[in-house]
């Protein structure tokens, strides 16, 4: 396919989904616009788009494909902002947003004038972020929902489908509705239950210091989610606040009988709910990119010596393996400490582990 690719807001989603429209279309020309004009030029000068639109207007009036990449509350206005431009007869619109339902019925203001919008969701992302992270790999097996309104004709998710090729995502097709119990039951409650979390560490710290000491190690694996955007999570959670409220109370529930097995010291109910929880967790796919991304996590036990770090690290860079995190878990004098290091592949994790093998004695584990 050619033709004239517009993306509003280059982050790291709508830098990655320009890549791979460039790599699998190359002849179709990619213009961009951001509310920093910076970005934009960074933008620029990386080769992620061909041109700087200056308004969004201007870029969408000759636009065959329009992305809208932004918050999702923003999402809502320039949807608005395009209803009212003259666009092109046969242009698609699609977004990137982590809710449906909200979105797909501002869209309405779209389809009553012909033009088509089909929702989109690319789970995906990074431990990075901004333009300057884009990866024309970031999207491959990751899954990618798409939510047409029931008005919008197969031909045109068929031709969203060729547009998003070079993405290499797995594509599903379900309703707006259902995207966002999905997403919110796997997407958003944890990160609501992450953030609570941190807020009960944080109110017992004020008496109890060392809370801030020990929350390293797991408690800071499981709540890393929290670090989050609170401004995107704010507009996510109103946008979805039905499903939410009902996910919420069915886990005020969940909370109440756990309560109540401790309470009632019920041994036997306790061990079968960690088992059950257990097994579940065991049965999830580990080799498949889901709603929240993933760490692909080394743990490597180190002596603490001066410069252990970076002859790690030069093994790595020997054999051309990239990283996108280190850190040290615990490292005290004469004793092991363990350096974490994270990948963006599992690819990439196993050949680290076996590098680290070939060029030292030092266990490694995969997390």
């Amino acid at each position: 396919m050619n033709g004239r690719v517009f993306i509003i807001g280059l982050g790291l989603i709508g830098g990655s989904l320009a890549l791979c429209i460039k790599k699998e279309h190359p002849e179709s020309i990619i213009s961009g616009y951001d509310i920093s004009h910076d970005n934009l030029k960074l933008a620029k000068m990386l080769g992620v788009i061909d041109e700087i639109a200056t308004t969004i207007e201007a870029g969408a009036k000759s636009a065959d494909l329009i992305i809208i990449s932004t918050p999702v509350k923003e999402t809502e206005t320039i949807i608005e902002m395009l209803s009212a431009i003259e666009l092109k007869q046969n242009v698609l619109i699609t977004d990137v947003g982590s809710t449906k339902s909200v979105i797909t019925n501002k869209s309405q203001v779209l389809l009553d004038k012909g033009i088509t919008f089909i929702g989109g969701h690319p789970m995906a992302g990074s431990h990075k972020s901004g333009v300057s992270a884009s990866k024309v790999i970031l999207f491959e097996n990751a899954f990618y929902l798409l939510t047409p309104h029931e008005r919008i004709s197969d031909q045109m998710v068929q031709q969203l489908l060729k547009w998003l090729q070079g993405t290499n995502a797995k594509f599903l097709i379900i309703s707006p509705e259902e995207h966002d119990l999905l997403a919110g039951a796997i997407s958003h409650m944890p990160h609501i239950v992450a953030a609570s979390l941190v807020h009960q560490a944080d109110h017992i710290s004020e008496s109890h210091k060392l809370v801030t000491r020990l929350a390293a190690g797991g408690f800071r694996d499981i709540t890393r989610i929290a670090s989050s955007s609170p401004s995107m999570w704010r507009d996510i959670l109103i946008h979805n606040k039905i499903v939410l409220i009902e996910l919420m109370n069915d886990w005020k529930q969940e909370m109440d009988k756990v309560l109540a097995l401790i309470e009632n010291e019920r041994a036997e109910e306790l061990y079968a709910y960690f088992s059950r929880a257990k097994t579940v967790r065991d049965g999830l796919p580990q080799d498949q990119k889901g709603a929240i991304p993933a760490f692909y996590d080394l743990y490597v036990d180190v002596p603490d010596y001066p410069g252990v770090i970076s002859e790690i690290t030069g093994f790595l860079a020997k054999e051309k393996i990239s990283i996108t995190n280190i850190r040290i878990m615990e490292t005290r004098e004469e004793i092991f400490g363990i350096l974490v290091i994270s990948f963006q592949t599992e690819e990439d994790r196993i050949r680290a582990q076996k590098c680290i093998a070939s060029y030292s004695n030092y266990d490694t584990t995969i997390g």
